[in-house]
């Protein structure tokens, strides 16, 4: 199995093989919360705009995501774990678009198959990896607005990594080198209204949900992410 690392906006969209769109902090964090919650579909979506779209055609769905870290206007939620974890979203379908994430898996269309990465489903993630024996694994860490590399996403690069490759992670380590780096953030007071610092703490949950998330398509050719158990 050959194992290539790439990353933001550019390493997406040149992305091949089994692709692993990674972003911690906090899209596909919140989408493992949301499926763990009932939501009956989500639909990743690139833009605005095209989230407008879906709600305009379909009244009840659930419009969830951000820019520049905070509610798109309109939506009913953000991008945080913290608001949506205690909401029952049995029955719902959501679109969900983000700064980065969403626009990872929109990217990826060199990719032979796409699944989510998060630290909340790592290990589920590897062991995806392990059952499906692709030839080729490609981990997209996608940083800050598909910009710029942040410390999370090349964390859980690695923790999925290693996972491959039989070998032990310091995850410990890399939660406290993220309190002090890249995930200060979440920590900040100045930012509780639309990232609460438990939305760090939710992030990092180390293997809370034994499931995967995968690209997979509707019978309108629309992108959705689907639920597979490990």
């Amino acid at each position: 199995m050959e194992i290539i690392r790439l990353g933001l906006i550019a390493g997406a969209a040149n992305a091949r093989g089994l692709t692993v769109i990674i972003d911690v902090f906090r899209a596909f964090s919140v989408a493992c919360y949301l499926i763990n919650n009932g939501a009956q579909q989500i639909y990743p979506v690139g833009s605005i705009d095209e989230a407008y779209a879906l709600k305009k055609e379909n009244p009840e769905f659930i419009l969830i995501g951000e820019r520049n870290e905070r509610k798109c206007e309109g939506f009913d939620y953000g991008n945080s774990p913290t608001h949506i974890k205690d909401v029952d979203f049995s029955g719902k379908t959501v679109v969900h678009t983000t700064s980065s994430g969403t626009q990872g898996i929109d990217l990826a269309r060199n990719a032979s198959e796409c699944i989510t990465g998060s630290f909340v489903n790592a290990s589920a993630i590897a062991s995806y990896i392990k059952l499906i024996k692709p030839e080729v694994v490609s981990l997209v860490a996608m940083g800050y607005e598909g910009k710029y590399s942040t410390q999370e996403d090349d964390f859980c690069a690695d923790y999925i990594e290693n996972c491959l490759k039989g070998k032990e992670t310091d995850f410990q380590s890399m939660v406290e080198t993220l309190k002090k780096g890249d995930g200060a953030r979440l920590l900040d007071p100045a930012n509780t209204e639309h990232s609460p610092a438990t939305d760090f703490e939710l992030c990092l949950n180390l293997n809370r949900f034994n499931f995967v998330l995968k690209v997979c398509y509707d019978d309108r050719g629309r992108k959705y992410l689907k639920k597979i158990t490990i």
